[in-house]
């Protein structure tokens, strides 16, 4: 048993697809309850329990979330409690969870899929479509973490410097702008350097090749047609109106089905198997370590 990041990048791909395209389209809290539960569980699986400063912003948005959508929207016939003349009822609420859910959520697959699919791995699965496109979107996401890092040496050479302090919150923002102009400055000759790299290199001059270290083998065609079956009784139960949630002027749902119990198996599982992948290729080597 091998972790996602070990498959062909089309099966990968295939599953965020499927993982995140049914939380994207969908508002059953149930769905929803799974798909954060699992993006949850994937996300800690790869980074463990130390990557949390990562996941308190996300979090917060979700707390954030949930209560702006009872105190701006007042529909639904259940009231809780009245606040400046205005009702904020039971189905507005139980909506913002559900709302903060499927975005928090699709952020957290978003978040796995950055760590799964590196920059040689989109080159690989965009390069013959569009090798431009693939090669714009690789450096995009090869920056982002490029710049936060540039942005801490900064920050770290200036406070060494002694030029400003953070104990309040002017020195904190002349120091963020001082700190901003810098990386931009570096972002902007650091793009001239890559693109005088690129140019005598001879990039753009005749049809490049391009060399991938990934066989589309009988593992990952098992694992996309999984993904494949998974999402389709998903989508067949959402289709047919047995996941159906409503949730204004009254909280009504659909009667359980047989139907909807498969589906719901469906994406439970579907959720789950990234996890269950990196927790068996964990143990499987943690195994291998305890024979030698």
């Amino acid at each position: 048993m091998q972790g996602l990041a070990f498959y062909n990048p089309i099966a990968a791909a295939v599953y965020f697809i499927c993982a995140a395209g049914v939380a994207m389209f969908t508002m059953n809290p149930l769905l929803l309850a799974l798909s954060c539960a699992g993006a949850l569980s994937f996300d800690i699986a790869l980074r463990g329990l130390r990557g949390r400063q990562g996941r308190l912003p996300l979090f917060i948005l979700f707390a954030v979330m949930a209560l702006i959508n009872p105190l701006t929207h007042h529909n639904g016939a259940t009231v809780l409690f009245v606040m400046n003349d205005n009702p904020v009822t039971l189905e507005a609420f139980i909506y913002g969870l559900n709302a903060s859910a499927m975005i928090i959520g699709v952020l957290f697959w978003f978040r796995s899929f950055s760590r799964i699919m590196t920059s040689d791995r989109l080159l690989y699965l965009f390069g013959r479509l569009s090798p431009k496109a693939a090669l714009i979107l690789s450096m995009a996401l090869r920056y982002v973490p490029l710049f936060g890092r540039q942005a801490k040496r900064i920050n770290s050479a200036q406070k060494a410097l002694g030029l400003y302090k953070d104990d309040n919150a002017i020195d904190a923002l002349r120091g963020g702008l001082h700190v901003f102009s810098a990386l931009v400055t570096w972002a902007l000759e650091n793009g001239i350097t890559t693109a005088d790299s690129m140019s005598a290199r001879g990039y753009g001059v005749s049809r490049r090749t391009s060399y991938a270290p990934f066989r589309f083998g009988r593992a990952d065609a098992c694992l996309t047609l999984l993904c494949v079956l998974l999402a389709g009784a998903v989508c067949a139960g959402l289709a047919s109106g047995a996941l159906a949630f409503r949730y204004y002027p009254r909280i009504v749902s659909a009667p359980l089905s047989p139907l909807a119990c498969v589906s719901y198996a469906a994406y439970a599982c579907l959720a789950a198997l990234p996890t269950i992948l990196e927790i068996g290729e964990s143990l499987k080597w943690r195994c291998l370590k305890s024979k030698t």
